[in-house]
């Protein structure tokens, strides 16, 4: 039976987090056969997705990779962004304006929200398992409780974000599942309070490719090791057999929603079958 027309629809309304050297228009195009795998699957439900930008607009030195010619004298004019920089000199691993990347996500989170769960891939994915962790209750505990233990290289964990504080007026509940495509944990001593005591309790669906060249399977692993539970066992970890991309093949389109589904509601979502995605809407890697 169709759906009502004059029936007010549940609203199902997704954060989405692109990579390092991304923005989120180009998110937004790499993504569109899994939003609209998503959006088909919920006809009951008025799916909407926002695309913040990260901050930090890069330079082509931040790029791995960029060659510039020798005759350019390009030096901002690129439109890639993200949420932090890497220092390739700390030791622990120390990621330079993550302050300014969760505050841009607070202010989505505040102006746009509430959000029901996040997707990312990559540094965005690594973002969403932190985001979804700053949300949950008694996390600002755990960061306390690390802030005054000295780690590996005398470094103690940071503080508990400013912008997602009580008294900067935030407010959001916590998010009900997060998908991260070849995200990794943030490593070192410094980010113990996103990951640790207690483990993310958010539900977490992880998907890996088994040719991803950029984020290895080790520092993939290790988030998965900071969801509670069993994350393997449970039917969590999804492997596609492509490298560090966004999968657009049925199957994995197909995983993400029967997750999704799981945390939202079956009586609100269609239980029938989702349409096959045309073949030009496949993504391709990025």
């Amino acid at each position: 039976m169709a759906p009502n027309p004059t029936t007010q629809r549940q609203p199902l309304k997704l954060l989405m987090l692109h990579g390092y050297t991304q923005s989120g228009p180009l998110f937004h195009a790499k993504s569109r056969a899994l939003t609209k795998h998503i959006q088909k699957a919920f006809p009951l439900h008025d799916v909407s997705t926002s695309y913040p930008t990260a901050p930090l607009r890069l330079l082509p030195a931040d790029i791995p990779g960029y060659e510039p010619s020798e005759t350019s004298t390009e030096t901002s004019s690129i439109e890639a962004y993200g949420w932090w920089r890497r220092s390739n000199t700390a030791n622990p691993p120390l990621y330079t304006g993550i302050e300014e990347g969760l505050t841009t996500v607070a202010r989505t989170l505040s102006e746009e929200g509430p959000f029901d769960g996040v997707i990312g891939f990559s540094q965005g994915a690594a973002l969403a398992a932190m985001v979804a962790a700053l949300l949950e209750p008694g996390r600002e505990a755990s960061f306390e409780h690390f802030e005054k233990i000295t780690g590996e290289g005398g470094v103690a964990g940071m503080p508990f974000p400013e912008s997602f504080g009580a008294g900067a007026g935030f407010q959001h509940p916590p998010l009900k599942f997060a998908v991260c495509y070849s995200g990794f944990r943030a490593p070192g001593a410094r980010y113990r309070g996103f990951f640790e005591e207690p483990a993310i309790r958010t539900p977490v669906l992880h998907v890996l490719g088994s040719l991803d060249a950029v984020v290895e399977e080790g520092r993939s692993r290790a988030l998965i090791e900071a969801c509670v539970g069993e994350p393997e066992k449970e039917g969590l970890v999804v492997w596609h057999p492509g490298g560090h991309f966004l999968p657009s093949q049925r199957p994995y389109l197909d995983a993400a929603v029967k997750f999704i589904r799981e945390y939202v509601g079956p009586e609100n979502s269609k239980k029938g079958k989702v349409e096959e995605v045309d073949v030009n809407d496949m993504d391709m890697p990025f």
